[in-house]
């Protein structure tokens, strides 16, 4: 049995952890972190979780009784902590922030998207979660990149559900504001790119054409549908065949034929990917939810990389069909 920990235990994705693993048939949580909420119940705070666990929040941090521990704290807030803390050499680390996607110096960090480092993230003791709108828009690409294949320009567009901004309310996130209405931001200069770019020119060194991105934030709660083309020489059919290829081995991304929507994958760790071919260009299609497989499910489904589990293990989350 693996034993778990979670520093930051309050906000969106450590509900979804929370979520996932009190379901997970070989995980057993032993501490949740969170220091203004210490002593608290979790179902206080999540509070679907009423009657699913009696946990309570701690300010302590005991890493010596646990095999791992999930970052789930602000952005540049883990950097901090893997500095501050003195952590058992045993123990692994999961982040969920951006700190350690990139790589630099002195991170030994291993970007976990296992769509495409899989077999670096079962020897791995450190792993920097992807971020959601770059799981999505990775999933879209990597295929392509894999076999050489991006010999132009790409363009992404990307609609995000209000969960993508965090528990913490904004004047983009309040309801009055995001119901009914959308609005496009960061355009071209999302924080998500870096860590994009590297993927593909991970898999293809001489990628070096321009990525354009305009992400948008959507009406929704949670979901993310990524819409991007760039020119393909092939045919529908070979293009099909790349994809497939490349994630046969691959559990949670699915190639279908038929034009999907969000609800496919809302509230599971599926990528769902759908081509159409226009003259020149391939038009790819990536939906994925951002709180599952652009987090806390592809959280754990490093972890059970990482720990030698199938890979599937507590993850078998059904869609919301309505």
């Amino acid at each position: 049995m693996i034993k778990v920990g979670i520093i930051g235990g309050a906000g969106y994705t450590a509900g979804e952890l929370l979520r996932i693993l009190l379901n997970h048939p070989e995980a057993e949580i032993g501490f949740v972190q969170s220091t203004s909420n210490a002593g608290n119940l979790i179902s206080d705070v999540h509070i679907d979780l009423l009657g699913e666990s009696d946990l309570t929040f701690t300010d302590q941090m005991p890493f010596n009784e646990v095999d791992v521990i999930f970052l789930c704290m602000g952005h540049g807030k883990s950097l901090e902590f893997m500095a501050e803390n003195k952590l058992p050499e045993s123990l692994k680390v999961i982040d969920l922030s951006h700190d350690f996607r990139l790589k630099r110096e002195g991170n030994d960090f291993i970007y976990g998207l296992p769509e495409l480092n899989r077999e670096a993230i079962k020897s791995a003791s450190k792993i920097a979660n992807p971020g959601c709108f770059a799981t999505g828009i990775q999933l879209a690409l990597l295929p392509l990149a894999a076999n050489g294949l991006l010999t132009d320009e790409v363009h992404v567009q990307a609609i995000t559900g209000s969960t993508g901004a965090g528990q913490k309310p904004t004047s983009t996130s309040h309801f009055s504001w995001r119901s009914s209405n959308v609005s496009a931001y960061k355009i071209f200069e999302h924080q998500h790119e870096g860590e994009i770019l590297q993927s593909l020119t991970q898999l293809q060194p001489g990628f070096n054409d321009e990525f354009n991105f305009v992400p948008i934030r959507g009406n929704h709660t949670r979901g993310i549908f990524v819409s991007c083309y760039t020119n393909f020489e092939g045919s529908l059919e070979e293009a099909q065949k790349i994809y497939k290829n490349y994630y046969a081995k691959h559990p949670f991304v699915f190639v279908t034929d038929k034009n999907p929507g969000v609800k496919q994958v809302v509230n599971t760790n599926k990528g769902v990917i759908y081509l159409e071919k226009h003259g020149k260009k391939l038009v790819i299609i990536s939906l994925t939810d951002n709180l599952i497989k652009g987090a806390s499910g592809q959280a754990v489904q490093n972890m059970n990389l990482v720990f030698g589990l199938d890979e599937k293990s507590g993850l078998n989350l059904k869609p919301v069909a309505f």
